[in-house]
């Protein structure tokens, strides 16, 4: 059917049809469960119970099963993804992903929940989500990138079997592919202690299934596909940065995954809160609050870009890979969130995200 599509419709129409559904299916459903890694950070450091640790398990163990999954049934290749083939930086990683985690506090979400939120009328996400782009950008190929450069060489390491997580320890996928059942099993456990309603449940489920189906995907686009194309995850900061070039200097570039994605990311959540009626413009409240933001949105696409993912692209599609660096950057972004918002946000009333849909509780 895959061909048949590539066939009649060709290969980069395709590729942006795949990420426009995949990335519905995940704004979507981010939107109704919640999922956010900051405000699973805050709930962890805090010894909170508000069940937004539990959905980020959920979204986890489910890309982690799934993904390893489709690797033993032979219906993925994960050794031809960039994060295990290609050259790598553990020094990116552990910086980018430190900078990463400090902005998504200081913009309270990473960049994926401002795509969220700016489809339902955060006005703040709206401009804090194009200070990302662009600073991921001027990161990428603009006056940031000799920066970036020069950090990602302060230590190296090679793509292939250096990267994988799981031949460096000497495991298997099924053993990896356990891993993941363990921390799903953990999050149906948490839920129930938490009472997690059911759109944090399955929400969360079909966000990590969507991880796995972006790696499904673009790798069967790859071997079916008279061009090469590369083996594309679930990833937020380079995509924006594309899509801002796009918009403002090459319009006239080919369809490509990327720019299918960030739009329907949007269209998922803009329809999700339209259909449950939670469109709500929103705003700054004085200027010390925007300029939070602003720095923030600036940590988190500079880092995003040094470390080679964001809290999704590293935090979900890299490590259900068991990309070496993706883990780097996971932990980063954790510690780095925990400290900054003990630095900055302590209080005994934490401002977290919205509360899921049938839950009371204001965390």
């Amino acid at each position: 059917m895959l061909q048949a599509l590539i066939d009649r419709w060709g290969e980069p129409t395709v590729l942006a049809a795949g990420g426009l559904l995949l990335g519905g299916l995940f704004g979507f459903f981010a939107q109704r469960s919640r999922f956010c890694l900051r405000s699973a950070v805050i709930e962890f450091s805090r010894q909170l119970g508000g069940g937004k640790l539990t959905v980020w398990l959920f979204a986890f163990g489910s890309a982690v099963l799934a993904t390893q999954a489709l690797v033993l049934a032979g219906l993925f290749d994960s050794s031809d993804a960039r994060q295990l083939s290609a050259r790598g930086s553990l020094s990116g990683a552990l910086v980018g992903g430190l900078l990463f985690g400090s902005g998504m506090i200081l913009a309270r979400g990473c960049s994926s929940r401002l795509l969220v939120l700016a489809a339902q009328g955060n006005l703040r996400s709206v401009i804090s989500g194009l200070v990302f782009a662009v600073t991921a950008q001027a990161s990428l190929t603009g006056s940031l990138s000799p920066l970036r450069e020069a950090i990602a060489a302060w230590w190296t390491v090679d793509g292939g079997p250096a990267r994988d997580l799981l031949a460096r320890l000497g495991v298997g996928h099924g053993l990896a592919l356990g891993f993941g059942l363990l921390w799903l099993g953990a999050a149906f456990w948490w839920a129930r202690r938490q009472r997690v309603p059911l759109w944090g449940r399955v929400g969360a489920i079909v966000v990590g299934l969507s991880i796995a189906g972006a790696w499904w995907f673009s790798y069967a686009v790859t071997q079916l596909a008279f061009e090469p194309h590369p083996v594309q995850a679930m990833s937020f900061t380079g995509p924006s940065a594309e899509l801002l070039s796009r918009v403002l200097f090459a319009g006239g570039r080919p369809l490509n995954f990327d720019m299918g994605l960030i739009v329907g990311v949007v269209a998922g959540s803009f329809v999700a809160a339209a259909a449950f009626r939670e469109l709500k413009l929103e705003g700054f409240q004085g200027g010390a609050g925007m300029r939070r933001y602003l720095v923030g949105a600036v940590l988190m696409g500079f880092g995003g870009m040094l470390a080679g993912g964001c809290a999704v692209g590293a935090g979900l599609s890299g490590a259900s890979v068991f990309a070496l660096t993706a883990w780097v950057t996971l932990c980063a972004i954790w510690v780095a969130a925990a400290v900054t918002d003990r630095l900055l946000d302590h209080q005994p009333q934490p401002q977290l995200d919205q509360a899921m849909p049938g839950q009371t509780t204001t965390a």
